[in-house]
Order: structure tokens, then C-alpha cells, then sequence
């Protein structure tokens, strides 16, 4: 049988998102205040519901895993699922007893996102947790968000080594998204380089954002007059060391980085997805909602492109194109069109953002809207 499709597993919310005017959050949040705001948009959150639904809205046939409570917030997030299509909640596992995920999503207009977040039943989501028999006949495993899933750190991340090598066991394409730990949390106090040198020898594709992994290292970037962009290629060939086979940094408005070493990813033949360094600026948002869910849908249109058979070049392309849809909604999914409209929106001339890269070895590829770095063995500098 021939494998097709994604499963994606791990962290999943109900996102509760109120229409914020435009306010200054430190000045504005003081005790006693009280500030008008307009209706919430309730919509599914984290990895399962962003990356996982976004991957179904282009057309990749998922299943998603993730753990909910038998409560209100569960039915709900439930049921927004069971809208969209009802046989995406077959892989859900409900737990009497347990409360369900939340995030109050604090996202004024104009400004980056903040969250009041309730990590509840992803907590206890374990190893055994996947179905395993379900990554037999898929192509690609994503797991997101183990810095607020207690068991996935708990003893160096025991757990989260154990799920992925028991994925990289069924052949599948593994992939794994990470989020902020709490500095001030147990997962704050995790020795995080030790849980990503046991785990990242069973990750093909590593995706976190560069803010989320120097958190998790605990590094702080580089002070001027050092050029900042320079700490992008040193971290990413760091997790390549540790055994990932393709590294993408997620840099906001900045845009997606790509390092790609020799190990590759066996299940890609195609040589161009060898050695390869490559960094992608966003596409122009019309307008600019919200950042909820940005990455996430980021990282869904980078494996949709990978799975579909697209360059390294067009799949960095599809991924900064969908995170430019979902930033032109309020919520993580509704912004995020199908394949083929995504595809027609870059063809007809979609303006991306205006990058420069202070780091020396780059060169600007205008047939691919491109940057090449130092260690990318296909765009040799023009």
C-alpha cells in the first residue's frame, strides 16, 4: 500500500480571541481597569488544530491526534473540528476528568500576539498516545509543542524521544515544532539541549522559531556591533549537528530560514533538497489581522509543498505564502486558502516584503525571490 498524507499530533487548544482596539498592552492592563473590547472568535489552537486543519484546507489528507477533556471547552473544539470535516476527530482522544486546553489570545491590532494559556490534558499525552498502526500508512509525522506538554519534558524528555523513535520505526517522514517554554515553569528548568540531542536523531525536519530556540537554549542573540543575522546559520548548523536533517527557522516578519546538511531526508531523492541554505522574506499581508496561528500555518505550507514534490525553493515559497494568508484573518485558520488559489496568488505577482541579510556569504536570487547563504551548494552566489 502506498503511504499518502499526514498525521499531526500533540498540543491542541480552544483559542479565545476578543477584538482588541488598538491599546498599549503594558500601559493599558493595570488593576481595576476596564476596557471596552468587541465579540471573541472561537477557533481550535496549537499545532494539531494550525497545522494540522491548514494542512487539510491545501489538500493533504490528515488525521490529526490530540487529547482533550470531557468538558465544555472539549465539546467545543470538538465540534469547530466536526465542522470543517467530520472525519478529522476520529484520531481524538477525549479523557473524563480532564480539563481542556485553553489560550486567551491578547492580539491588539496592529501588534503581535500574547497568550493566557491552560495547557490541561496536553499534559498528560504520552508516547502510547499515537497510533502507530495510522503512521504506517502515512507519509509524514508532525508533532508540535512539547515545552507545554509536561510528559514530553518530564526526565529529559524521555518521552518525546520515545514517540519519535517509535515514529522514525514506521518509515514515516518525521517533523517536530516546538513553542516558548515558561522562564519562570517547570519547563523553564528543563535542560532542553540534552531533550533535543536525544531526540533530534529521529527528526527529519525541525521547525521551531529562532526566538523559541534560543529560549530553549538559553542564548541570548548577539550584541552590536555583531551582526545579529549571523546567530541564524550558527544555531541552525548546531541542531543539524545534533541530527536533524533539515532545519527551518521561523523569523516573523523577517521571514523562514532553511538549512538543509548532507543527511537530507532519505525519503527526498531529489539532490536539491541536499545541502542547502536558503532564506525566504514574507509575502505582503492585505491587510494585516492577526498573528495567531502564523507559524503553524507557516510550517503547513512548507510540508504540503515538501509532500506534494515541490523544489526547496517553491516549498519555502508555499510556506511564506500561507503564513501571509493566515495573518489576514483574525484567527489561526480562516485567513488560509486552498493549494491551488495559494499557488495562483504567488504566480500572479504577490509583492513580498523588503530583506536584507547583515551576514556575510549571502546573495539575492530574483528568479526564486530568494536569498542564498554560504552553505547552499545550488544557488552559488550570482
Amino acid at each position: 500500500m502506498e503511504r499518502e498524507g499526514a498525521v499531526v499530533a500533540g498540543h491542541i487548544c480552544l483559542d479565545i480571541i476578543p477584538h482588541l482596539p488598538p491599546l498599549d498592552l503594558y500601559n493599558s492592563l493595570k488593576p481595576g481597569a476596564l476596557i471596552e473590547i468587541g465579540a471573541a472568535v472561537l477557533s481550535t489552537g496549537g499545532p494539531v488544530s494550525n497545522t494540522g486543519r491548514n494542512l487539510h484546507t491545501l489538500g493533504v489528507k490528515t488525521r490529526l491526534m490530540g487529547k482533550v477533556g470531557d468538558d465544555a471547552f472539549g465539546h467545543i473544539i470538538l465540534d469547530l473540528i466536526r465542522a470543517q470535516d467530520p472525519g478529522l476527530t476520529q484520531g481524538m482522544i477525549v479523557v473524563p476528568g480532564e480539563v481542556s486546553s485553553y489560550s486567551l489570545v491578547i492580539s491588539p491590532q496592529g501588534m503581535d500576539r500574547a497568550f493566557l494559556h491552560c495547557a490541561g490534558a496536553n499534559h498528560t499525552f504520552s508516547a502510547d498516545d499515537v497510533d502507530y498502526d495510522i503512521l504506517r500508512q502515512a507519509r509524514l509525522f508532525h508533532f508540535g509543542y512539547p515545552p507545554v506538554m509536561e510528559r514530553m519534558y518530564a526526565n529529559d524528555g524521555e518521552q518525546l524521544e520515545q514517540l519519535f523513535r517509535r515514529a522514525k520505526d514506521t518509515g514515516v517522514i518525521t517533523s517536530l515544532d516546538m513553542s516558548m517554554p515558561d522562564p519562570h515553569g517547570p519547563s523553564g528548568r528543563v535542560n532542553w539541549q540534552k531533550v533535543l540531542a536525544r531526540t533530534l536523531p529521529y527528526v527529519d525536519v525541525f521547525l521551531p522559531s529562532l526566538d523559541e530556540l534560543l529560549a530553549l537554549l538559553r542564548r541570548e542573540p548577539p550584541a552590536p556591533p555583531a551582526p545579529a543575522d549571523a546567530i541564524v546559520s550558527q544555531v541552525a548548523g548546531d541542531m543539524l549537528a545534533l541530527g536533524a536533517g533539515i532545519v527551518v527557522l521561523k523569523l516573523g516578519k523577517r521571514g523562514l530560514y532553511l538549512r538543509i546538511g548532507e543527511r537530507g531526508v532519505p525519503d527526498l531523492p531529489d539532490p536539491g533538497w541536499r545541502n542547502r541554505e536558503l532564506w525566504a522574506p514574507c509575502f505582503v499581508p492585505e491587510p494585516l489581522v492577526g498573528t495567531t496561528g502564523a507559524g503553524d500555518a507557516t510550517i503547513a505550507g512548507f510540508l504540503a509543498g515538501m509532500l506534494r514534490g515541490q523544489t526547496v525553493e517553491a516549498a519555502l515559497t508555499s510556506a511564506v505564502a500561507v503564513g501571509a494568508c493566515n495573518v489576514e484573518a483574525a484567527d489561526a485558520l480562516s485567513g488560509v486558502r486552498p493549494w491551488d488559489e495559494t499557488q495562483a496568488r504567488i504566480a500572479a505577482g504577490w509583492a513580498r516584503q523588503p530583506l536584507s541579510i547583515d551576514a556575510p556569504g549571502w546573495a539575492w536570487h530574483q528568479g526564486y525571490a530568494l536569498w542564498a547563504g554560504p552553505h547552499d551548494a545550488v544557488l552559488l552566489p550570482a
